[in-house]
């Protein structure tokens, strides 16, 4: 099974409609970076609200896709995590490390929009800092 990703604008946008076995996990980790690549995008949002379980095997992969998405120069934010799933995260000392987190799709927007508008003022402030030297 392939999960969609759907570009809208500089951003790719995948929702996880069941839970996935480690395969598709890893799947979707390869087929993502290389959307990335190719879509030059800058942000990513995961919506997992349809996920029953996330175990250790699939929170790796979330992060890990936040790392690399970040290697890339995309910022990653997931949304929709259920109460329970953040409940086993923290109680197993899982972390989510590299992601943003959001309550759902339209946080989520907003919260890569906010970013985005933030790294681009830190790139411009350090442009003006290195001509003044």
């Amino acid at each position: 099974m392939r999960i969609p990703i759907i570009q809208i604008g500089e951003n790719l946008i995948i929702s996880i409609q069941s839970d996935i076995d480690d395969k598709t996990a890893l799947d979707l980790q390869t087929y993502l970076t290389e959307r990335i690549r190719d879509t030059k995008a800058n942000g990513v949002l995961i919506e997992v609200s349809a996920l029953d379980m996330v175990d250790s095997f699939l929170a790796r992969i979330l992060s890990d896709i936040a790392a690399m998405s970040a290697t890339m120069n995309a910022t990653t934010v997931i949304v929709g995590i259920q109460p329970a799933i953040a409940i086993t995260l923290v109680e197993l000392g899982l972390e989510l490390r590299g992601a943003y987190t959001a309550l759902n799709m339209e946080n989520g927007i907003e919260l890569l929009n906010r970013l985005k508008q933030d790294r681009s003022e830190m790139n411009e402030y350090n442009i003006l800092k290195d001509a003044e030297t």
